[in-house]
């Protein structure tokens, strides 16, 4: 990844002719060697780092002008600090890098041009003392390998690359999600989780895509993707396999004899109505200790208008005495739901799958979880959340 965005970036690939010493990490740029002055006018080198803003493959002009630092404080000639201090408050960023300064200097009018401009100018800044001092003293340095980056997406994420979200990032690392049923709300949790760097996720479902699918799932599929009709599994790897790697299709419907499928997974979201397998599965996942999240819907027309719930019940290692009470998880088919006749309703998929992810989020630390509840109904008509179950 860092070598292919320098190849299509010519301003990193410019400080890299420079003879920089180069890293790129989670989306940061790393400076290393960086000469600047202490107070005690002593010549020592830091490491100076930028967040960077990326356009696919490229890095996007006019990056934000702050900066980072580790390091002593680099001073002027006269030993008093550099003005571009904004503060010397420490920060952990890309897999426990820490630094200890943040700049802030902005170039009028229109700020730097692209990251060549900026790093030039801080480490000009920051090494203008220290070549006063001694003339022989430099930036330049051994290359470093910029090819091992691993990431399990196609492109960086730079919407998670600030300083203070790399330790909650983290918390998905390793993770390998299984969704049973991919329709309604499962399409919407797999557009969810596959914006997060967990290592694995996995699709089951044995159904076809499709006109009714079109419309309860995110995106908007074209008339050609209708013609001839794939698995879902399919036709979902094919989408978001264009950000995440490692998306994984299994396209039969679960057996009980291939429940062992399950075995390798962290968390299950499951998405299904049918009864018989769904007790199955659950009895699998809860022999196994592993964690997951149950979601329904229940819709009925009354005096003209739609009405119901939706519902998320998480089992977890804290919880799961509660899976077989009746009110939370049916293991029966009912036939007057409203949404098994393929009622268009999207956005309750979207609702639900949207609890049921900020569910799992909560289960790892991501997000806090003051009602730590393992059942949770959305009424519709009232607009009114009931939490239940809580831990105990």
């Amino acid at each position: 990844m860092s070598q292919q965005l320098i190849n299509h970036s010519a301003d990193l690939q410019k400080l890299l002719d420079h003879g920089l010493v180069m890293d790129i990490r989670n989306n940061f740029l790393f400076i290393h060697r960086v000469p600047y002055l202490t107070s005690s006018k002593k010549i020592k080198y830091g490491t100076l780092v930028s967040r960077l803003q990326l356009a696919g493959l490229r890095t996007q002009p006019h990056p934000e002008h702050t900066a980072y630092f580790a390091g002593d404080t680099p001073c002027k000639l006269n030993g008093q600090p550099l003005n571009i201090i904004n503060n010397t408050n420490k920060q952990v960023i890309a897999d426990g890098f820490q630094v200890n300064i943040y700049f802030s200097s902005k170039p009028k009018p229109n700020g730097y041009t692209d990251y060549y401009h900026k790093m030039m100018t801080y480490i000009n800044m920051l090494s203008a003392p220290a070549k006063a001092i001694d003339d022989k003293v430099t930036e330049r340095g051994k290359k470093m390998d910029l090819t091992n980056e691993d990431s399990v997406f196609n492109y960086a994420d730079t919407n998670s690359n600030k300083p203070e979200l790399i330790e909650l990032t983290k918390k998905f690392h390793g993770q390998k999600i299984g969704i049973i049923g991919v329709g309604g709300t499962g399409s919407y949790i797999l557009d969810l989780v596959t914006k997060t760097p967990v290592a694995e996720i996995h699709l089951f479902d044995g159904d076809w895509y499709y006109n009714n699918n079109a419309f309860r799932s995110p995106g908007a599929a074209s008339m050609d993707d209708l013609m001839i009709p794939e698995k879902k599994v399919v036709y979902f790897q094919s989408i978001y396999s264009r950000m995440h790697k490692n998306i994984i299709t299994h396209g039969d419907y679960l057996t009980e004899t291939e429940l062992d499928k399950l075995q390798q997974l962290t968390f299950v979201f499951i998405n299904i109505d049918k009864g018989e397998i769904k007790k199955k599965i659950v009895k699998f996942l809860q022999s196994q200790k592993i964690p997951f999240v149950d979601s329904g819907i229940g819709v009925e027309i009354k005096n003209g208008a739609l009405t119901g719930l939706i519902r998320n019940t998480t089992s977890s290692d804290a919880k799961s005495d509660h899976l077989w009470d009746s009110r939370y998880i049916s293991y029966t088919e009912n036939p007057d739901n409203e949404y098994d006749k393929n009622i268009q309703i999207a956005e309750l998929n979207l609702l639900n799958a949207g609890f049921a992810v900020m569910k799992w989020k909560k289960l790892l630390g991501f997000y806090h979880d003051l009602t730590d509840e393992h059942n949770m109904f959305y009424r519709i008509n009232a607009n009114r959340i009931l939490n239940d179950e809580t831990r105990t």
